[in-house]
């Protein structure tokens, strides 16, 4: 690395040595990048949602069902009464706030507990993640060259790059991921084996349309692409901010990526109350079918439900904890990734000189 640093531009010239200050991986590089930080994002943030869940079960006595996230993404899970005891959200406790449940939990059940449904997080978190930021990556860098080569002499990117980009790849990655998500909250909720789940979507397919794999994909983008056009935009403009040269940096990266998460999510937790609300008439219905009375309602309805009976406070329920669990999720998420592009790049770099010292050393 420190020999391409020092060579003038007629020696990389000569050497092929492409100057790529965007630090280019190819698209496999960026999924295990992304990859590595969905799991460890998953791993550092899984611990905060257990001990929401806690608190939440402990005021229900029958549960139908909860939403769970890890800060990348969410997912409904259902609840059935005659299982509340072998079930860990479930699990008996009276805990008075939450480092009283940290307290508790890790005291009576053991350290592993504050990562109990990690599995099913995890079967979900990384193909998402991956679609996400490789589809994000692979589309903010030929836009971006595109408006270069439009625009003689510039550098940089303009904002609505990012934000394009960003808000597109969400909704790729939602998109994809819905049906995945169906069948998995299935036979978690049911039991049911992949025969009769073939059935059960059949039987969905025949009854509703193929439009039912997706069933509430439109409340979940609603929040996801506002979130993501928002946090890219930031994250490129603090990038701007703190790296005094083009090359990443693992600690500007993870203040880049908090700040920017931070104002995110501050931003779209209307969208974020609303989706809540919405997710889980929806898991009720979808688990329930039948049994459960549960209309979904449209995003404006549930507005208007929530600003009649909460006001504009009742839209920005849950500010602070969502802020405090999105922003290190984005953080931890973004440098790893970041990481990876540097990791990577340096990799090829070292083989690509390696392979010219080689061929001259042929030659001679």
């Amino acid at each position: 690395m420190k020999l391409i640093k020092t060579m003038s531009s007629e020696e990389r010239e000569s050497l092929s040595v492409p100057e790529d200050v965007d630090f280019r991986i190819t698209a496999t590089q960026q999924a295990l990048a992304s990859c590595t930080g969905a799991v460890l994002t998953s791993l550092l943030v899984t611990p905060l949602d257990v001990v929401k869940i806690r608190l939440q079960a402990q005021q229900k006595n029958t549960p139908k069902c909860y939403l769970y996230c890890n800060g990348l993404m969410d997912h409904f899970c259902g609840c059935k009464p005659q299982d509340l005891q072998r079930q860990w959200y479930a699990r008996p406790g009276h805990f008075s706030g939450t480092m009283d449940a940290f307290y508790k939990i890790t005291k009576t059940e053991g350290i592993s507990s504050l990562w109990s449904g990690l599995s099913p997080t995890l079967v979900l978190a990384i193909p998402a993640t991956i679609i996400y930021f490789v589809a994000y990556e692979q589309m903010r860098l030929k836009l971006k060259h595109r408006y270069n080569i439009a625009n003689p002499g510039t550098s940089g990117q303009p904002f609505w790059i990012p934000m394009f980009s960003g808000g597109t790849a969400r909704i790729f990655s939602v998109t994809i991921v819905s049906p995945l998500e169906l069948i998995r909250t299935k036979m978690q909720s049911q039991k049911l084996s992949y025969y009769e789940i073939r059935r059960a979507l059949k039987m969905l397919i025949k009854q509703d349309g193929i439009g039912a794999l997706w069933m509430g994909v439109i409340p979940t983008l609603c929040r996801d692409v506002p979130f993501s056009a928002i946090y890219w935009t930031n994250y490129e403009t603090f990038k701007k901010l703190f790296w005094t040269s083009n090359q990443p940096s693992f600690s500007k990266s993870f203040i880049s990526g908090g700040l920017a998460g931070m104002v995110a999510a501050t931003i779209t937790t209307p969208f974020d109350v609303i989706k809540t609300h919405q997710q889980i008439q929806l898991g009720e219905k979808t688990l329930y079918g039948g049994k459960s009375k549960t209309m979904v309602g449209s995003f404006y309805d549930t507005f208007w439900e929530i600003r009649k009976s909460h006001g504009v406070r009742g839209l920005f329920a849950g500010l602070f904890p969502r802020v405090i669990k999105v922003a290190p999720s984005c953080a931890i998420m973004i440098s790893s990734f970041e990481y990876g592009k540097i990791f990577f790049n340096r990799l090829a770099r070292k083989n690509h000189v390696a392979n010219i010292s080689t061929k001259k050393d042929l030659m001679n």
